[in-house]
């Protein structure tokens, strides 16, 4: 609709503008949904596999990178490694009174209970490189530092006719570890911008979601529930996003009736992009107090892990709820903080962050995952979405 479609480059253009005041930066994304969908589809055994609208179809699967979207960078030293130690225990919720998975409020979970039991999916465009090329130099460091390690498995194609395959094939293998999954179909995704796509409308979306649910086993799980789903939201009218936000809740609140050992986080931005009220209040309307257990920050990103940790607890307090909401943090490219102002882009001089674990130290964050795996370029370093084995090595150095 003509109105929408102006809401949407109002809102890309309302990005670029916040990125010369140092608060965030376009979300060009090069990310998506072709390349991981051939991966995806050869991870369950259909052949083929993160930022362009169309990256080329590959044959390894399976993360796919979101649009980077870095703030000016803290002007503060790399902050020391923390002890680790166990999370918090959340609170379970009293039990819901009986009433449609759609309609009831989600119980509670605890948390993966070892950094150890992260599931490390077997197939990804970085362990297909390190096994093409076991002479390359690089190889040695990039499989140590960043193949050996568990990282997401995103579903951004909207199939229903394989979605519950596709996510059983990988809770099936998981074997006792705990995968983390993607589900990246929302529509309207990206505002319209280079990742744009996902279900055709929400009641597809209902659907689909229904389906992704069905896969998910019953042994533990973490779902990162639709990325910018709701911090990139303005560009949509009051209505849609209302109704954007009712689909979420009820997204969420099915994949934990399916599987009560699920854990939904949903959508938060980051610490460089709107402040810690505003973004509870949109999470709250999204139901993320009542139908999921907390939220995820920092996707694709390159903000500092106490930033937002901190960040992270604020917006916590802001939205309420339960006091068994968490959060989790991507750190996979975050271990020199967010580039110069405006860079975002496979930015220079970034690192590795902190290794995917669920046992952070710190207080309400239940886990530090790599959601972007380390090396996907975001199309400078290499051709959008694919890896890059000298971007990858950089990071591993940095």
């Amino acid at each position: 609709m003509p109105v929408v479609r102006d809401r949407c480059r109002e809102e890309r253009n309302g990005r670029r503008l916040a990125a010369g005041r140092g608060v965030m930066t376009t979300a060009a994304s090069a990310v998506v949904a072709l390349g991981a969908v051939a991966g995806l589809m050869s991870a369950v055994g259909r052949g083929g596999e993160d930022d362009t609208a169309r990256p080329e179809v590959r044959s390894s699967p399976v993360t796919v990178p979101l649009p980077a979207r870095p703030s000016h960078p803290p002007s503060v030293p790399a902050e020391p490694a923390e002890p680790p130690g166990p999370p918090p225990s959340p609170e379970r919720s009293a039990a819901p009174a009986p009433a449609s998975p759609a309609s009831r409020p989600a119980p509670r979970t605890e948390p993966p209970d070892a950094a150890g039991r992260l599931h490390l999916h077997p197939r990804s465009q970085v362990l297909d490189w390190v096994r093409k090329h076991r002479d390359d130099p690089r190889r040695p460091l990039i499989e140590s530092r960043i193949a050996a390690h568990p990282a997401a498995v995103w579903f951004p194609e909207h199939d229903p006719g394989r979605i519950r395959g596709e996510v059983r094939a990988v809770t099936a293998a998981a074997a006792g570890r705990v995968p983390v999954l993607v589900p990246y179909a929302i529509p309207d995704r990206d505002c319209g911008g280079a990742s744009q796509g996902g279900a055709p409308d929400l009641a597809a979306y209902d659907a689909w979601t229904r389906e992704f649910a069905a896969g998910l086993g019953g042994e533990p799980v973490v779902v990162i529930l639709e990325p910018d789903s709701i911090a990139l939201s303005g560009c949509l009218s009051d209505g849609l996003r209302a109704a954007r936000y009712a689909s979420l809740a009820r997204a969420a609140r099915t994949m934990k009736a399916a599987n009560p050992r699920a854990r939904v986080y949903f959508d938060a931005g980051h610490s460089g992009w709107h402040p810690a009220a505003k973004q509870a209040a949109e999470l709250r309307a999204a139901g993320a107090a009542t139908s999921g257990d907390g939220i995820f920050t920092n996707v694709s990103n390159f903000h500092r892990t106490g930033d937002e940790a901190r960040y992270a607890r604020r917006v916590l307090e802001a939205l309420g709820g339960p006091p068994g909401l968490g959060a989790v943090i991507d750190t996979s490219r975050n271990g020199n903080g967010a580039p110069e102002q405006g860079a975002w882009c496979d930015p220079p001089g970034r690192a590795l962050g902190r290794t995917p674990t669920t046992e952070t130290g710190e207080a309400r964050i239940d886990a530090y995952l790599w959601i972007k795996l380390p090396g996907e370029s975001d199309g400078c370093r290499g051709a959008a979405g694919t890896f890059t084995p000298d971007y990858a090595y950089d990071l591993a150095t940095g």
